[in-house]
């Protein structure tokens, strides 16, 4: 037993043999963290003297001297630090020679996010759109593999401008076919988009039924209601009930957005009863009409005559808490003028002082066209002082409106007043109240004042009627004295009209 006793005992190890004999004699990790440190020192370097060298210095040179003093290989980071710092300060020069070390010297993979950085500096920065496509080409000769993602950067950028999208189709075509790449939803919505903008709405719900029929994807509800908003926004009722019927049958309801474009459209168009359908229809679905939506429906039954439901409307509103804005009390005030209930509509204008809503000019011009239409033009004038007390400045369509109420009326001295009082405010008549005024103060044999206007006129490079000149020349029955047919002569020569 004794004699086995010393077998069974382990072997004296020696700790000191030497590393060369170890299996490991250099641990990875050790490695890696050394190549990091390197890596970091050179970047460090590298960022420090492209701050302090000289202006512009050559960033690819300094790149290379930082690595190569450090002993290790360059990063993508780095590069994407030139890329960014040769871009603010537009040494756009410089890129294809980082683009051709990257290609040719570089053996690492370069991720695809510095290629979507670069296709938008190309086209945003530079416009050089045929540049970023071919970057996008060359993507797989850099050692990246091109997806969606760097397809989609460069269909935005694309669709931005009318050259872009003229060349949409070569990119699509050779993507798919060449490079393997399969358009996602997020491609779809883009050129959807694209389409939309530029009021091409037949190819964009093409687009629409091609994702679901050779694709397989089911558009979502933002498509649709992109669509449907851009089609609002040309303002054609057909199309958009066209594409409505669609929007449903996929199984989609409309939101208040929605509903509120398509109100628009339905009362601009005339279809004031369409759109009181769509309001009902829109609190069916489950949603609360905003002031914008009764605003826009409260004009659409007045333009139709329906005065009662607009009463009912406005009534409604008030009992929801929808607070009416000034845009819905002017489209109120101009219904009950309609109605010729004049007063009701200055009752209401006290109503929405007290109510902190202040009116604006077009409350006191429906206010005042009403009057001229209804009463005495007088009454008018009081309506433009009221203005100017509550400061509230006329405009073109103010003088306009009162100006033509007082020619209506023969008050034609007035008239020219107000006419003195727009031309220092530099508002332009229209054409066809400067031949009514003249026409009216030549018939009052008020000729030289007639010509008084009408040189004032001229003088702002405005141009008289036709009317103005067949009632100075042929038409007129007055008989010029020496000085007023001198004075018409001297306009016709110092402004160089033609008669």
């Amino acid at each position: 037993m004794e004699t086995l006793i010393p077998k069974l005992l382990p072997k004296k190890t020696n700790f000191f043999r030497s590393r060369k004999t170890r299996k490991f004699p250099l641990l990875p990790f050790k490695a890696k963290w050394q190549q990091n440190f390197n890596q970091q020192q050179a970047m460090e370097t590298l960022i420090t003297e492209s701050t302090t060298k000289t202006q512009n210095p050559n960033l690819l040179s300094l790149l290379v001297d930082s690595f190569t003093t450090y002993k290790c290989d360059p990063t993508p980071s780095a590069y994407s630090f030139i890329i960014r710092n040769l871009t603010q300060n537009s040494q756009f020069d410089q890129i294809p020679l980082v683009l051709n070390r990257l290609e040719k010297v570089e053996k690492f993979e370069i991720p695809e996010r510095f290629f979507i950085n670069l296709i938008k500096i190309y086209v945003d920065d530079l416009n050089q759109i045929e540049n970023a496509i071919d970057l996008f080409y060359r993507i797989p000769n850099f050692r990246c593999v091109p997806t969606v993602y760097s397809l989609n950067a460069l269909l935005s950028v694309l669709c931005k401008s009318k050259q872009g999208l003229s060349m949409v189709n070569q990119v699509l075509l050779r993507s798919t076919e060449l490079m393997s790449i399969r358009l996602e939803e997020s491609s779809f919505c883009i050129l959807i988009t694209a389409l939309c903008r530029i009021k091409k709405f037949g190819y964009a719900i093409e687009l629409l039924h091609m994702m679901l029929s050779e694709y397989g994807y089911e558009p979502d509800y933002e498509i649709y209601s992109k669509i449907f908003m851009e089609i609002c926004e040309r303002g054609d009722v057909d199309e958009v009930m066209g594409f409505l019927e669609e929007f449903r049958k996929v199984g989609f309801v409309l939101n208040g957005e929605n509903y509120s474009d398509l109100i628009r459209v339905l009362v601009k168009s005339g279809k004031g009863k369409e759109g009181l359908d769509m309001l009902y229809q829109m609190k069916s679905d489950g949603m609360k009409p905003d002031v914008v939506c009764y605003t826009r429906v409260l004009e659409g039954v007045i333009s139709i005559k329906d005065f009662e439901k607009s009463e009912e409307l406005f009534d409604e509103m008030l009992l929801l808490g929808v607070e009416p804005n000034v845009y819905t009390y002017n489209v109120y005030i101009n219904g009950l003028c309609k109605q010729n209930k004049i007063e009701e509509g200055f009752k209401m204008v006290e109503y929405m002082e007290e109510l902190d809503c202040k009116p604006d000019v077009v409350t006191y011009n429906t206010l005042l066209g009403a009057v001229c239409k209804y009463e005495e033009v007088k009454r008018g004038k009081e309506v433009l002082r009221m203005m100017g007390m509550k400061g509230v400045a006329g405009n073109v369509h103010t003088y306009r409106i009162l100006i033509d109420g007082l020619i209506a009326k023969g008050e034609l001295v007035e008239a020219c007043e107000l006419f003195e009082e727009m031309f220092v405010k530099d508002f332009v008549p229209r054409s066809s109240t400067l031949d009514t005024m003249i026409a009216g103060m030549c018939e009052r044999g008020l000729v030289g004042e007639a010509l008084q206007v009408l040189n004032k006129i001229v003088e702002r490079n405005v141009a008289p009627g036709e009317k103005t000149w067949k009632v100075l020349l042929f038409e007129s029955k007055l008989d010029f004295n020496d000085a007023t047919r001198m004075s018409f002569e001297q306009l016709v020569l110092n402004h160089q009209v033609g008669v």
